[in-house]
């Protein structure tokens, strides 16, 4: 997918992504603001997630519940020093329960993620719209 598209669409790309993934680790590159948090928040409001999402810059790591009791976990590697602070974690545990992951700052532990894990390349395009790249 390669797509431009308004917060209004935010919905339909979220449910795009959801459907067409083959791999439940995403990756979220993208300039400071661009929109990672906010696509993953519609991601896990389509999937169910009933708590409060926000980034977790600082603890690196947030777990959601689902209505049906699935597992979601969201990382933020935009503070992480090196991969050590990844590892420190168990970061290679989390890729391999088949739960669903959203990676903001991946290029941070880039020596740590999966081969399988999806790509989603996200940047500001005229008109307050953003581009979405999914690989």
């Amino acid at each position: 997918m390669n797509k431009n598209y308004s917060l209004s669409e935010l919905p339909q790309i979220a449910s795009q992504i959801i459907a067409s993934t083959s791999n439940k680790t995403l990756l979220f590159y993208g300039e400071m603001g661009v929109g990672k948090t906010t696509l993953i928040k519609e991601i896990c409001k389509q999937l169910g997630v009933l708590d409060n999402i926000s980034s977790p810059t600082f603890s690196l790591v947030n777990e959601y519940k689902t209505k049906k009791n699935k597992t979601v976990f969201h990382f933020d590697f935009y503070r992480i020093k090196n991969e050590n602070e990844a590892l420190d974690i168990g970061i290679e545990d989390y890729f391999y329960d088949n739960h669903w992951c959203f990676i903001e700052w991946p290029q941070n532990i880039k020596n740590l993620l999966p081969l399988e894990a999806v790509e989603i390349h996200l940047s500001n395009v005229e008109d307050g719209k953003r581009n979405i790249h999914i690989k």
